[in-house]
């Protein structure tokens, strides 16, 4: 019970987490209670449990958690900030709670995920539910598909997203577990009830079987459409409306049924995965498709076929097959093949929908014309292509390619071509299909009805009847006015058969969206009310605009259009019944009076007249019998001035206030033109025409006017009618002026005598000009140049200027038509007057050689190209849209490397803009959109003539064209910042122009808030100047809701930006006002709030994200205050619900190449160099950027958020994820690194400790991995790391010190070391301590080779420290130089160069405390390391380090530690493993040390012998012990990966090598130097030469160093001779090597390196021991010849050099040790026997091989003979057959075969005696040999016995015999020769051998001659070696120069160099041993005292040195 009322005392939170189960239990208790009792949802007290609530879930104890689960989901359901812990509490749930047996906790998981989904995170919870999907666990599968399947059924497929469910499903059905499967089928049937049919395409690959109980199980399904039954919590109002619709029921709900139904249609496409086809193209397929026989053609197209049918492609470059399909539709002779490219580009278009509108324009003209086909499965195939192509693009970017052959001759033709338009206007709405459209549609339709083929003529009626049912009749009846009734009835029949895509049954769409308004109940009683049809205009309006752009309903439809209709259908009175109505409306005497002959009573008639139409009601005035009683006698001619004022001013009137018709104007405007000029009556007559332009469009009376006023022959008149018709169009506008129908007059009139007709007509055009721009000059450019001139200053006067609003025209147009009559403005403008220009067809000039030359590889040919195009334009003045592939070759030309062709193509395509009008509209995405990309050149000329063809394109197009799809978001993805701040103040200066924009222009808001945190400050102003131009379009909503999707800290900025950029948004030109306007005409005053919003924010609300919940309810809420509500809330709960994002899957993406490319930009300072003081913002955000690719959103938004708790929690979920994703993490580990840099400069320790502990797991996994940082990731990580190292909490730094010894792991301590150093420079103390110890452990673990970059530089820096005010800086110091103390010894006080006295007695004295400790802490050091030393100066072994390390990382270090401390173990250090050196790249610098290894521990100090005979040199001693291991060290830098280090390295030693004095220092390290030589070649050729990173300079710059070297070094023929057989042949196999580098060549000076090389290898030859490098070479022959792989140049070379030896072989064959040549000749013939060797391509190998044994014959003569010791099995060996041939056959040896002859024939005489006794005798001789005491006798007998039988085989006694006991015989005959003869073979000098010399030879034991013990041979061999070492070292008398090689080198010389290191090393530390040995024997030359006992000792410390090697 103690423990139970220890935790009792606890409070809630934290019993929630107490190791006991019962505390945590109670815990859950009450926290479930406290969260019911909490009623503040932002109570702070919920903050207490945030971390806690995913213990809550995955308690370990069954009872807890099922407890914990219920606190948890009270938690979720009532506290605000349960939104973010949902993605770590749903993973728990899916991974604790859905596998348990308990069905209750199972239903607890499912409902906190439901629950989650309620407050907003529905997102999240379905993801971690899919990644649950994967587990192997089927439990958890089956539970995770059962939530799914709760959530959909109860939220909706609206709030559940269906395509990642979808995707699954196939996986689901596939499983093993049935449970699984039934699940799933469960699962597919509630997503079928939410998305029907969608579903069976994503499903059609599953088992046959499990599709047909699908099947069975979707029939049995209700076909209402199901509801949403649960709702979020923003969706309260929804809920509400929901309950009371199930209690009322009704009508109401199944209105909302249709409703939710249409909303939540999905598109099967979108489940669908999209399939790259590109790449499985045939690799013929081209060829093919052009192949003669149609056999090949149908092949081709088949496998395409194949591929299109795939019903989603993935998006790429497909206009090479696009061509080739059009190629073969068009010009294929074969209609089989016709119908099979068209289904291909069906499929094509199917599959990639809107991504082929590029390609749309260059075929559907190809299709349209292939039309004329009549086999039915071609005109099938056709249609279904180009019906499949036409819903990828627009009908305005097709529209000129259709226009063009609907007058075609062929018939068949032309009915397709309607047959398509009318299929193609179903999928179209009014907004689609604008006036400006279906205008020249319209006016070819109502050719062909007239059309005598009656197919065409059907064609027409349909497309009509189908356009009518789109846009409604009163859009298209303006066009039908001269269609008599019959066709009329027909073309209405048809729009009533008419079925439009996408509605039920034949009912029109404005009734489906009538409904929500109509449930407004004002909404409702306003029709009701009004009596005027065009009243019931705004109810109507709220159905018609909105999104899906359903049409009006009919009856708006036709009220509408009542005010037009009167004016079209009055026909013409008699002039009886004119009288009749005049006469009711007017007074008597007035009518009376009107032809009375007194002026007076005229106008007293008049005024009259005049009096009665004021008081006129206007549905009462006859306007037509009213104009008429004016128009009667005299009429026009009235002579009296004021009465024909009054007459004009009465027109006036009755045109202003009737209903004044078209037929009215034509009886009075012939007088008004007559007056006009009249100068009384004229502005009287200006005044009437005026009225009746505003009673019946100017358009048409300005037509009548002009053409009326030109066929009159009065100047006055026709001047004063063209000043009219200036004024009205400024009063009117220019909407539907007909340009045509008067520009002839205006041509007329410039033409005229009269100088007022002229300036009038200038005038006019001048006004013109304000509308319609540059292209009307193109009319009159054939005019005089004097008149054009005046033309062009008038033009010149208006330029800049705007056109004026118009102020007439308008008051007749419905509050709603407003917007149609702004577009006719536009189009009409720009339109009309380009329809008017004769146009020419340039595709056929635009012809495939043009087409070719353009892309061609030379660039004078490609300007040729452009220059020919630039003609044909400009020849043509006039073009049609149709250009051939000219878009697609000027394309690629746009990003010419040549910057003239790109000014010289944009040039052109301000030519064609020009040219083609507003056609160019349909080139916007494949022409246009390049042009935008032009803008990020990086020459302002350039960029300047992109954005003028931009503007000039605009001008052509406007700006819809641009704005629509994700074309202009994407340019503005590009991170290149002239094209960003262009593009950006190109739409700052565009945005503003324009009335509405497409919803698409949403898309470019998340670039322009990247814009807005763009590096480049121009960017960012740019991006600023356009952001109140987007909200002005976009609204302030819709730019925070995207700010919501931002990272904190750029939302917290962006959303200051904008709350500016919203006090300075301008208003939208023009359509806010006449929507004010409307508002107070408009009777029904609660309809308008909900419609007009609904009408404003249509063109951009499709964007709203793929929820259109807000548009729903906008639509329905009753009135203002209900939509204020919706709109006011809304938008900010659902940023707010998508602020957290998915949060399952990887943490780590895995980019290739991404950390190389980020090295490549850092390196070309395209990016900042991470190297700060302090991290300043632009290191931040760039971080920023470049993690973007690397990391998911939210995880970026937690490492960049302000809040340290975030970065605490990211830190912890990258631990999570490391391991699994141990390969991300290390493709973006520079990022990582970069991360936690910033976080080193954060105060906030937690971070700090949490960041560290990641770096240790970090570094433990890279160890792992074997992974070696590179340079790049090191530099910005580690000297930000070495900052921490003097942090004051020891907690810190002794993670810093930890992370610091694993660094070295991952990293070249030697590169580690000059960071630290810099480290030491610090101004704080603790730093300088730390990294001052750090230093001293590198040093002591690693030896003197870590101090870069020199020991002697970095050892004097670290001594300044010793001078130090701050005693542990002190400490460190001193602590470090005696770990240098006790690498090199007494050396140090040479290399920190002088010190102070008292810092010098300092040092002293801390090394003779350390000498007294040294034998208690190497006792220490065998144990693992646990505790500190009671010395804390006297080693380096960092315990409070290692404390912090995990157990394994511990373990590894105590295991090193041990390695590295124990005192008799050397393991395998002296082994170099070339292969790894050579490959692994990152390791190159740390190679192995050859004499870094501390022997003087290995080997007990000895007394060094008194030496019998000078050294060399009498200081070779002292220079030796001073500068061996500088030397040691200096040669190790030689092979460094490092280019610098080697370089230093180099020049070094060879400034040691141009001293003589200095030289001799080398001796003995020659072959350590040329192994390090050589192995940097074989790094240079490997690596250096291969990394295109590495500048060649400095590689040629390494090769010149060692060239040096080698040259130096080999013109000292005393240190060259040192070189040995194996270095020497690695040596010359490198240098060849070099020779041969085709690479070397590319350098710059390459050839002059190859020369030096040649020199060197000359000197090689010339210097070396004659008979190491004539071995080395004839090996080298050997390894090349067997070598398959290497060149034939290689062994061409070698055997140069061959000859090279052989010329001089005259001069050095007394240097030269014949038996080794002779034996390595030997091994080469059996390698290569003669046979072999005559097979080789060369005979040159053979050729060589004689030559060298002729010239040594010639050279030794017989005696040759008896140097073939070495060789066993002489008689076996060919080279001795072929020696006896050369000698036999050799004319100078004539002598020794009569010698040879007398000894042949005293063989034959005594043959008998010999093969009688020849056995004995010799068996007697070797037995003598062989015992100890006669050896000396039976050499002398077998010495006499070869003398007499010189041909005596001696082979069988050898054969069983040693190695050793052969070359013993052998040798003994010799000196036995010598002695008799008084030669000294062995020194021809002077002198003979002293005896002692020769009796060292014997062997030290009777059994070795004839034994086959090896282990004694062995011991006999190391025996002869210690001789000669000791000969060597000046410790055995000998004579000091032999000209035959030592003993040891008859033995085969090694066979590497790898083997010689190993081989010198282990010399070396034998020797030091025999030194020790030998002082306690006799320093006798003979050996007196007992061999064997020796010889045992001896074995026994070899045996010992052994083992310790290995």
């Amino acid at each position: 019970m103690g423990d139970d009322s220890e935790w009792m005392k606890l409070p809630t939170d934290q019993k929630c987490e107490h190791k006991i189960w019962k505390a945590r239990l109670n815990g859950y208790e009450e926290a479930l209670k406290l969260f019911q009792k909490i009623e503040d949802e932002k109570s702070s007290e919920w903050g207490k449990y945030l971390g806690l609530v995913k213990k809550f879930v995955t308690d370990s104890n069954a009872v807890a958690q099922l407890k914990g689960l219920e606190a948890a989901l009270v938690f979720i359901e009532n506290a605000h900030v349960a939104g973010k812990t949902t993605g770590e509490v749903v993973s728990g749930v899916v991974g604790k709670v859905f596998n348990q047996p308990k069905a209750r906790a199972k239903e607890l998981g499912s409902d906190i995920c439901l629950m989650y989904i309620e407050i907003e995170k529905a997102e999240v919870v379905q993801d971690e539910l899919i990644k649950g999907l994967d587990n192997k666990n089927p439990k958890i599968v089956v539970t995770c598909i059962e939530t799914l399947r709760k959530a959909l059924c109860e939220f909706g497929s609206k709030i559940i997203t269906l395509k990642p469910v979808v995707k699954v499903l196939p996986k689901l059905f596939e499983s093993r577990e049935k449970a699984v499967r039934d699940e799933a089928k469960l699962l597919a049937v509630e997503i079928y009830r939410w998305i029907r049919d969608a579903l069976r395409a994503p499903l059609q690959n599953i088992n046959s079987v499990q599709l047909k109980e699908l099947e069975e199980e979707w029939v049995k399904l209700p076909t209402a459409a199901p509801k949403q039954t649960r709702f979020l919590r923003s969706q309260q109002d929804l809920k509400a409306k929901f309950e009371q619709q199930q209690a009322a029921g009704g009508d109401e709900a199944d209105g909302d049924d249709d409703d939710e139904a249409e909303v939540a249609q999905v598109d099967p496409y979108e489940l669908l995965e999209a399939v790259e086809i590109l790449s499985k193209l045939p690799k013929d397929f081209y060829e093919k498709i052009e192949a003669k026989k149609w056999q090949e053609r149908k092949e081709a197209l088949e496998a395409v076929e194949t591929l299109t049918k795939n019903p989603k492609l993935e998006n790429g470059d497909y206009g090479d097959l696009v061509r080739a399909l059009k190629k073969v539709i068009g010009k294929d002779a074969n209609v089989m093949l016709v119908a099979m490219a068209a289904k291909c580009l069906a499929g094509l278009a199917a599959g990639l929908r809107k991504k082929f509108g590029t390609y749309a324009g260059l075929v559907v003209p190809t299709i349209l014309e292939k039309f004329k086909e009549k086999k039915p499965q071609v005109v099938q195939a056709l249609q279904e292509a180009i019906d499949a192509v036409f819903l990828t693009t627009t009908l305005q970017n097709i529209s000129e390619d259709v226009l063009s052959v609907m007058d075609n001759k062929n018939p068949s033709i032309k009915q397709q071509a309607s047959l398509f338009l009318a299929r193609s206007f179903r999928h179209c709405t009014p907004s689609t299909l604008p006036k400006s459209v279906l205008k020249p549609f319209c006016a070819a339709f109502l050719k062909q009805v007239n059309d005598s083929a009656p197919e065409v003529r059907d064609a027409a009626f349909e497309a009509l009847g189908t356009a009518m049912k789109v846009v409604g009749e009163k859009a298209v009846n303006p066009f039908l006015t001269d269609v008599d009734k019959l066709k009329l009835d027909k073309i209405k029949e048809c729009a009533d058969k008419v079925e439009l895509a996408g509605k039920k049954g034949g009912g029109g769409g404005g009734e489906k969206k009538e409904k929500p308004a109509a449930k407004a109940p004002p909404a409702v009683e306003a029709p009701a009310k009004q009596s005027g049809p065009p009243k019931k205009a705004p109810p109507a309006k709220a159905a018609g605009p909105p999104k899906k752009g359903k049409p009006a309903s009919a009856p708006s439809a036709k009220s509408k259009k009542a005010p037009d209709t009167k004016e079209i259908v009055e026909t013409e009175l008699s002039p009886e019944v004119c009288e009749e109505k005049a006469a009711a409306v007017l007074p008597a005497t007035c009518m009376q009076l009107l032809d009375s002959a007194n002026w007076k009573e005229r106008l007293a008639s008049m005024e009259e007249f005049q009096r009665a139409v004021e008081q006129m009601d206007k549905s009462e005035m006859p306007c037509q019998a009213l104009v008429k009683m004016l128009a009667k006698k005299p009429g026009w001619k009235e002579t009296n001035f004021q009465v024909m004022q009054m007459k004009l001013h009465i027109v006036g009137l009755i045109a202003q206030k009737g209903s004044f018709s078209k037929t009215s104007a034509l009886v009075v405007l012939d007088g008004l033109v007559d007056k006009i000029g009249d100068v009384k009556c004229g502005s009287k007559a200006k005044e009437a025409l005026t009225a009746i332009g505003e009673a019946c469009c100017l358009p048409w009376t300005a037509e009548q006017v002009v053409s009326l006023a030109f066929a009159q022959k009065n100047p006055k008149n026709q001047a004063e009618t063209l000043n009219w018709l200036a004024n009205a169009m400024k009063e009117f506008g220019f909407a539907g002026i007909n340009v045509k129908a008067f520009i002839n007059n205006v041509k007329t009139a410039l033409a005229a005598t009269n100088p007022a007709v002229r300036t009038s007509a200038i005038t006019l055009l001048g006004v013109m000009y304000l509308y319609m721009g540059a292209p009307l000059r193109m009319f009159f450019e054939d005019e005089k140049p004097a008149l054009l001139s005046q033309i062009d200053a008038e033009f010149e006067k208006m330029q800049g200027q705007s056109p004026p609003a118009p102020i007439r025209g308008t008051k007749r147009a419905a509050p709603d038509e407003e917007g149609d009559a702004a577009e006719e403005e536009v189009d009409s403008g720009a339109g009309d007057i380009m329809d008017l220009l004769p146009r020419t067809d340039i595709s056929d000039k635009i012809t495939s050689d043009m087409v070719s030359k353009i892309s061609d590889k030379n660039w004078k040919i490609r300007k040729e190209g452009l220059d020919e195009v630039a003609t044909v334009i400009s020849e043509a003045k006039f073009i049609q849209a149709s250009i051939g592939e000219l878009p697609l070759a000027l394309k690629g030309r746009l990003s010419d490397s040549n910057k003239l062709l790109v000014q010289q193509t944009l040039s052109i395509l301000q030519q064609i803009a020009t040219a083609m009008g507003p056609s160019l509209k349909q080139h916007v995405k494949n022409l246009g959109i390049p042009v935008v990309t032009v803008l990020g050149d990086s020459k302002p000329n350039v960029r300047a003539a992109a954005l003028s063809t931009l503007n000039t394109w605009v001008e052509q197009t406007g700006m819809k064209e641009w704005l629509e799809g994700e074309d202009l978001s994407e340019e503005l993805k590009k991170e290149n910042p002239f094209l960003r701040q262009e593009l950006l103040g190109w739409l700052a200066e565009k945005l503003p122009t324009l009335r509405t924009v497409p919803a698409d222009l949403m898309l470019c808001v998340p670039h322009l808030y990247t814009c807005l945190e763009d590096r480049s400050g121009d960017v960012r102003k740019k991006a600023q100047d356009a952001l109140p131009f987007f909200m002005m379009h976009l609204g302030y909503e819709k730019m925070i809701k995207a700010a919501g999707k931002l990272k904190p800290a750029s939302k917290d900025q962006v959303v200051g930006m904008l709350e500016k950029a919203r006090a300075v948004m301008p208003a939208k030109p023009e359509v806010p006002v006449k929507a004010a306007a409307s508002k107070p005409a408009s009777s029904a005053p609660a309809a308008k709030p909900a419609s007009a919003p609904a009408r404003n924010q249509s063109p951009s609300e499709d964007f709203s994200e793929p929820e259109p919940k807000p548009d729903t309810k906008k639509a329905k809420p009753a009135g203002p205050a209900a939509k204020k509500g919706v709109v006011g809330k809304k938008p900010p709960v659902k940023a707010g619900a998508k602020d957290e994002e998915d949060r399952s899957g990887p943490i780590f993406i895995l980019v290739p190449n991404g950390k190389e490319q980020r090295i490549k930009e850092e390196k070309t300072l395209k990016i900042l160099k991470w190297n700060f003081i302090t991290p300043r913002d632009e290191y931040v955000e760039q971080l920023k950027t470049q993690m973007s690719t690397c990391l998911p959103k939210w995880l970026q938004d937690e490492l960049f958020h302000f809040d340290f708790q975030r970065h605490v929690k990211a830190i912890g979920a990258m631990i999570e994820h490391m391991e699994p994703e141990c390969e991300a993490v290390i493709g973006c580990l520079d990022l990582i690194l970069k991360w936690f840099t910033l976080r080193f400069f954060d105060t906030n320790t937690s971070v700090l400790m949490k960041a560290l502990e990641f770096l240790k797991l970090l570094f433990t996994m890279l160890s792992r991995k074997n992974y070696q940082l590179n340079d790049y990731e090191a530099s910005s990580f580690i000297p930000y790391l070495i900052l921490k190292v003097g942090e004051s909490k020891d907690g810190v730094r002794k993670d810093v010190r930890a992370i610091l010894t694993m660094l070295c792991k991952v990293y070249a301590a030697s590169k580690v070391f000059p960071l630290l150093m810099e480290g030491t420079k610090s101004k704080n103390s603790k730093q300088r301590s730390e990294c001052l110890e750090e230093l001293g452990c590198l040093i002591e673990n690693f030896g003197m080779n870590v101090c870069q970059p020199t020991p002697a530089k970095a050892l004097k820096d670290i001594a300044v420290h010793i001078g130090d005010r701050d005693t542990t800086v002190r400490n460190a110091a001193l602590n470090t130089v005696l770990a240098a103390y006790n690498a090199c010894g007494d050396q140090v006080f040479k290399l920190i160069g002088n010190l102070s006295e008292k810092e010098m007695s300092m040092l002293e004295e801390r090394i003779k405390r350390s000498a007294k400790k040294a034998p208690a802490a190497s006792a220490k050091q065998e144990r693992p390391q646990r505790e500190p030393p009671a010395n804390p100066s006297a080693t380096f072994l960092r315990k409070p380090a290692q404390e912090e390390v995990p157990n394994k990382l511990n373990q590894a270090r105590a295991q090193n530690a041990h390695l590295e401390q124990s005192t008799p173990s050397i393991p395998k250090e002296f082994q170099l493993d070339l292969d790894v050196f050579e490959n692994n790249h990152t390791c190159a610098s740390d190679i192995p040390d050859l004499v870094q290894h501390k022997l003087d521990e290995v080997l007990e100090p000895v007394m060094i012998p008194e030496r019998k005979i000078r050294s060399v040199s009498p200081h070779f001693d002292d220079i030796h012990n001073s500068t061996a291991s500088t030397i040691n060290f200096v040669i190790s830098q030689v092979a460094s990966g490092d280019i610098n280090t080697s370089i230093q390295a180099l020049a070094q030693i060879d400034e040691v090598l141009r001293q003589a004095d200095k030289a001799e220092a080398m001796s003995g390290h020659i072959d350590q130097f040329l192994i390090a030589t050589f192995m940097q070649l074989r790094l240079i050729y490997n690596t250096h030469m291969a990394d295109d990173r590495l500048d060649k300079k400095d590689i040629f710059k390494l090769y010149s160093c060692i060239i040096g070297n080698m040259l130096s070094l080999f013109s000292m023929e005393s240190l060259a001779r040192e070189a040995s057989m194996g270095v020497l042949k690695d040596l010359m196999h490198g240098l060849i090597t070099l020779m041969l580098d085709s690479r070397v060549e590319d350098i710059e000076d390459g050839q002059q390196l190859i020369r030096s090389v040649n020199l060197l290898v000359v000197r090689v030859l010339e210097k070396s021991d004659q008979t190491n490098i004539l071995s080395a070479l004839l090996v080298l022959l050997q390894d090349s010849l067997i070598s398959t792989a290497g060149s034939p140049m290689f062994s061409e070379l070698v055997m140069k050099c061959l000859w090279r030896m052989i010329r001089f072989l005259p001069q050095t064959i007394n240097s030269i040790n014949l038996d080794r040549i002779l034996l390595d000749v030997h091994n080469f013939m059996k390698v290569f026997p003669k046979e072999k060797l005559k097979q080789l391509k060369s005979d040159v190998p053979h050729r060589t091989l004689k030559t060298l044994l002729h010239t040594l014959c010639r050279l030794t003569g017989a005696k040759i003979l008896d140097h073939m010791s070495m060789i066993e099995n002489r008689n076996e060996s060919e080279l001795e057959a072929h020696l006896r041939r050369v000698v036999k056959h050799s004319a100078n040896l004539s002598g020794l075969k009569s010698d040879k002859s007398s000894e042949k024939g005293a063989l034959r005489s005594d043959d008998k005696m010999i093969k009688a006794k020849v056995s004995d005798i010799l068996s007697e001789i070797f037995k003598k040999i062989g015992s100890k005491e006669n050896t000396k006798e039976g050499l002398t007998e077998l010495y006499e016995y070869k003398q007499k039988y010189s041909d005596a085989d001696l082979e069988p006694f050898l054969r069983n015999t040693s190695q050793f006991f052969q070359s013993y015989v052998e040798r003994g005959l010799r000196m036995i020769e010598s002695e008799r003869e008084g030669k000294g073979r062995i020194q021809p000098s002077t002198g003979v051998i002293p005896q002692h010399s020769t009796d060292s030879y014997l062997p030290g034991s009777s059994t070795v001659p004839v034994s086959n013990n090896g282990e004694d041979m062995n011991a006999a061999a190391y025996y002869e070696r210690l001789k000669i070492l000791r000969k060597r070292r000046g410790l055995e008398n000998s004579t000091p120069e032999e000209d035959r090689p030592p003993l040891s080198s008859l033995r085969p010389s090694v066979a590497s160099s790898t083997d010689m290191l190993h081989s010198k090393l282990s010399q070396l530390k034998e020797s030091r041993e025999h030194f020790q040995q030998e002082q306690s024997h006799s320093h006798s030359p003979t050996r007196s005292s007992s061999p064997a006992s020796n010889l045992d000792d001896l074995k026994k410390r070899l045996e010992r040195i052994k083992s310790n090697r290995q």
